[in-house]
């Protein structure tokens, strides 16, 4: 795990957001304490709160994507999108400015 930058987006670290992903998908969505679960799966430097809304926004990101409106040419000169929330994205890297 080493190899992988250690940045941070939206306050997340690449490990933040792996054990994240994770959490999604073994704490069943019916669960009672489903976000304060995923936190605690996190590392418990994310409150429930936290994690919640890193949900919404990947839910916001999937539909955008889905919708059909990303830009496949990021890597074109100075071209960028806005995300749904208003997240602007560095053209040619997928990543988010918050």
């Amino acid at each position: 795990m080493d190899s992988f930058p250690k940045v941070l987006l939206c306050g997340w670290s690449w490990e933040e957001n792996k054990l994240f992903e994770v959490a999604l998908a073994v704490v069943d969505e019916q669960h009672p304490d489903r976000w304060e679960a995923v936190a605690a799966m996190v590392g418990g430097q994310k409150s429930a709160e936290d994690v919640q809304k890193h949900y919404v926004i990947l839910l916001e990101d999937l539909q955008f994507i889905e919708s059909g409106k990303l830009d496949h040419n990021l890597g074109e000169e100075n071209r960028s999108i806005t995300g749904t929330i208003g997240h602007k994205l560095i053209p040619g890297a997928n990543v988010r400015l918050c």
